[in-house]
């Protein structure tokens, strides 16, 4: 089982660092005898002293999801999912400790239980949870608050924003929670999260906003409320509410050193999932558009090296073949900074706003491309997850040459060095043969064995056409130069500025 608790939940694990479900609870547990069913606000000022009545109002309308599902033997990826990396990645790049989890034991295929929230948005009994709740059920049951068990259908899933809605045949009128408006949530804002953790009953836990617009790497939509409220294990799926007792959140995941609350949980905003849930409720499913590019931020340094006035928008880095991007002429190097009407100002904009599309809608993107904005015109396709795709001596020696500006020894890409290197003939442009480790490049993490691709956009085929790129850019008064990197496979931009003399 991997270090993340995720879609598939397999009869799962405590100790991961980031809980993507705390839905993924086994059913097969022991109720500690003396567990509170109600977490002390610890100084929160409830209105009257008191949030009892936001509780009798709510508490009617939340659930318990029990799902059966086929479990397999996870042991041999512990650890090593796309998704642990991402998290990883994320936590290591804002100073966070991401702990270790022993290896699980083996577990041979077999039928499992587990349980999240959920609650109910319509009288007839429609439920809003998580998509890793449900997801790979072969049974799904609904435990209403009075305790009466019901089978529920699955109405639509979407993996990529994390939500799902089931059905009930209610025997009478069900009681309901409203939606609310996330985006008048404020720092500091008093919230209520309610679900059924570790199986032991709805319980109801009080804390505050603490952050909004938490990017945890895992989809176009990554969008999440922080909160120090405590939720754990089974509590996925369940309403956060606000003051007024209605749903701002879909409580979703936790960071936890421990598998348990350390306060630091993670909700879907619901201005975000309410237009999903309906689509949902609607079709069954979202189909996403696609568009074929991987991006990357657009820094300070990039900006001032293509001449664009603000550090914003998404940067190509590279444009998957057969796309919807490559047949609309999206180049490497394009800066897109609107989708329509939709200005664009990071990865994530852009990420979300083709998410939002269906596949067959057209759209014109605002590129900056040549030191100028232009409109390329793109159809997108449908959603794919699989694709979410020196001197010039002329006789074959590696001849470095100097670059002081920025501190790199070049040379030519001969055959040796191609073999040595294990690159595909495809691949054109100047190796980087050393790098001064007091000088800009290193410190932009440029290293020997990289090779350079293009110079400002401008591709460039010798160690002699990149060492002119950069003088020019440099006599032109660029603070620095835009080099896209290709390193293990994989491309990518990097801003380096030019050094002091």
């Amino acid at each position: 089982m991997s270090n993340l608790l995720r879609k598939h939940r397999a009869a799962a694990i405590v100790g991961a660092a980031i809980i993507v479900g705390a839905g993924a609870l086994p059913f097969a547990f022991s109720t500690p005898a003396a567990v509170a069913a109600t977490a002390e606000p610890g100084g929160i000022i409830a209105p009257g002293g008191s949030f009892a009545p936001i509780v009798d109002a709510d508490k009617p309308a939340v659930v318990t999801v029990t799902t059966t599902m086929k479990v397999t033997d996870t042991s041999a990826d512990a650890g090593d999912s796309p998704m642990d990396e991402q998290f990883r990645q994320f936590f290591e790049n804002q100073g966070i400790p991401f702990p270790q989890q022993e290896a699980p034991q083996h577990r041979p295929a077999q039928r499992a239980m587990a349980l999240g929230s959920g609650f109910l948005i319509s009288p007839d009994g429609v439920i809003v949870t998580n998509n890793h709740v449900i997801q790979n059920a072969t049974d799904i049951k609904v435990t209403l608050d009075d305790g009466t068990e019901l089978p529920a259908k699955l109405l639509g899933a979407d993996a990529k924003s994390d939500l799902a809605v089931l059905k009930i045949k209610a025997p009478k009128p069900l009681a309901t929670v409203a939606w609310g408006d996330s985006d008048k949530l404020k720092l500091g804002d008093q919230i209520l999260a309610i679900g059924n953790p570790f199986g032991i009953g709805t319980t109801v836990t009080a804390g505050i906003v603490s952050a909004r617009g938490r990017d945890l790497h895992s989809g176009p939509y990554d969008d999440f409320i922080q909160i120090d409220a405590p939720i754990n294990h089974g509590n996925s799926g369940g309403p956060l509410v606000d003051r007024d007792g209605n749903v701002v959140g879909i409580n979703t995941a936790i960071y936890s050193p421990n598998g348990g609350s350390v306060g630091v949980g993670f909700a879907i905003p619901s201005d975000q999932a309410k237009a999903i849930v309906a689509k949902l409720e609607k079709n069954g499913s979202i189909d996403h558009g696609y568009l074929g590019v991987a991006i990357q931020p657009v820094t300070a340094d990039v900006a001032d090296a293509v001449g664009l006035s603000q550090p914003q928008g998404a940067l190509v880095a590279s444009v998957n073949d057969g796309t919807p991007a490559a047949r609309a002429g999206i180049k490497t190097g394009d800066i897109v900074t609107a989708v329509g009407s939709e200005t664009v100002k990071s990865p994530k904009d852009l990420s979300r706003l083709v998410a939002d599309l269906a596949p067959g809608d057209k759209r014109s993107l605002t590129v900056w491309r040549d030191g100028k904005s232009m409109d390329v015109n793109v159809t997108l396709g449908g959603n794919d997850d699989s694709k979410q795709a020196a001197n010039d001596s002329g006789d074959g020696k590696v001849q470095p040459s100097n670059q002081p500006s920025i501190g790199v020894g070049l040379a030519n890409l001969t055959p040796d060095l191609r073999e040595q290197l294990n690159l595909p003939h495809g691949v054109e442009g100047a190796v980087v043969a050393s790098v001064n480790p007091d000088k800009s490049a290193a410190a932009a993490g440029i290293q020997a064995g990289d090779i350079i691709v293009s110079v400002n956009d401008q591709p460039v085929h010798s160690a002699h056409d990149a060492q002119n790129a950069v003088a020019q850019a440099g006599k032109a008064g660029r603070k620095s130069v835009l080099l896209l990197i290709e390193r293990g496979g994989d491309k990518t931009f990097v801003a380096v500025p030019f050094s002091a003399a």
